[in-house]
């Protein structure tokens, strides 16, 4: 079993994480297998050229990455992390979905993909979690 009880703990511990939830990220899935967040878009999200700014992008990738492997072990940081951006988003909301490749004494490895809600794949992002 996981840190959090039930999916109503972890939003209230990640509640506090207030870059991300003040941005809009939702924590929508989590158990100890998955994560799913989302992230619905608007002018607050774009860079001067109108697209969306990486950073927001990132932030809801690392929100995936620090709900799931908190989940596992409590608590987690991050230790390195890498990110592809693969498409700019079309949709008007980014969907995350992260999984844990490897789950070690001391460190984890968890992939995340984001989507948006036209199916349009945006970024790879793979986080090594430190457990402390």
């Amino acid at each position: 079993m996981g840190t959090f009880k039930s999916i109503e703990e972890a939003r209230e511990f990640f509640k506090n994480d207030k870059f991300a939830t003040n941005a809009g990220v939702q924590l929508d899935e989590l158990n100890d297998e998955y994560c799913q967040c989302s992230l619905e878009l608007n002018d607050g999200h774009k860079n001067a050229v109108g697209g969306v700014m990486g950073g927001v992008i990132f932030t809801l990738a690392d929100f995936a990455f620090a709900a799931l492997s908190n989940q596992l072990h409590s608590p987690t940081v991050s230790q390195q992390s890498s990110v592809n951006y693969l498409s700019a988003p079309k949709g008007e909301k980014l969907i995350a979905k992260a999984v844990c490749k490897k789950n070690g004494r001391s460190s984890s490895i968890i992939n995340v993909d984001i989507v948006d809600d036209t199916g349009r794949d945006i970024v790879q992002f793979i986080g090594t979690g430190f457990k402390l």
